[in-house]
């Protein structure tokens, strides 16, 4: 019933990454953006205005790290 649970912290920022990446491709998509071209202009400039505000996009990728995103993207298209 009680048993002790390990977690890596690692692994749980890459979930939150993707699935944050995700909710914002998608809500980008939505609004009739192309969103690999909105996530990179806002990866290569730092510019928050790449990204929609519709449904808190804009506030959700401002949370993240960019050094992480890119990271993440790199590793999850490496492996």
């Amino acid at each position: 019933m009680y048993e002790t649970r390990l977690f890596n912290v690692e692994e749980l920022e890459t979930t939150l990454v993707q699935k944050t990446l995700i909710e914002i491709y998608d809500a980008l998509e939505e609004r009739g953006y192309n969103p690999i071209n909105q996530l990179v202009g806002y990866l290569l400039s730092g510019d928050p205005g790449y990204i929609s505000s519709y449904k808190d996009s804009r506030k959700k990728i401002t949370s993240l790290d960019r050094a992480k995103i890119i990271e993440t993207l790199l590793k999850s298209y490496i492996k």
